[in-house]
């Protein structure tokens, strides 16, 4: 039984933490790993092979392609890890990934640029609402209140994998 601060998604439950609207606590299953699939524009939360939740999503500015290096405007392509969180993210929520790993880095450095970084999934923020689907610096995108699900379900080492 949820309480009245609490709903259920998809058969988990999400309740209000500490008074804020901003920050839920998930109560199911455990999210084993996070797939994107840019040419579906989706975010998949697994349990096994099991689909907890999904979102749609947005991309960098340049959607198709694995990011090269700083500036493309692409989202990267491969296997990351969640590797922060940011409460106080200027997108309302976020999470980091580990982008750019070795592979990124060489292929960057053999283009004579720097790869980048600071690549996370993120809300919009309000500010942000408006700008069309693809719009980041290569960033995954969702609304806020998607985000405020993501954040509770994805702990920090969840593995993810970044799918064409």
């Amino acid at each position: 039984m949820i309480s009245r601060r609490g709903a259920v998604l998809s058969g988990a439950a999400f309740m209000v933490a500490g008074g804020s609207s901003k920050f839920k606590v998930y109560d199911g299953p455990p999210v084993t790993r996070v797939i994107v699939s840019k040419s579906q524009r989706k975010l998949f939360l697994m349990h096994g092979e099991k689909v907890l939740r999904w979102f749609r999503v947005g991309l960098g500015f340049v959607p198709e392609g694995d990011k090269l290096h700083a500036g493309d405007g692409r989202t990267p392509e491969g296997r990351y890890w969640i590797d922060r969180r940011n409460p106080n993210s200027n997108f309302h929520l976020s999470l980091g990934i580990s982008y750019p790993n070795a592979r990124d880095i060489a292929e960057a450095r053999a283009l004579g640029k720097e790869p980048g970084g600071d690549i996370f999934i993120h809300g919009r923020a309000g500010r942000n609402r408006g700008k069309g689907r693809d719009w980041t610096y290569g960033c995954i995108a969702v609304n806020d209140r998607s985000m405020e699900a993501i954040y509770a379900m994805v702990e920090t080492g969840t593995e993810i994998y970044i799918l064409p």
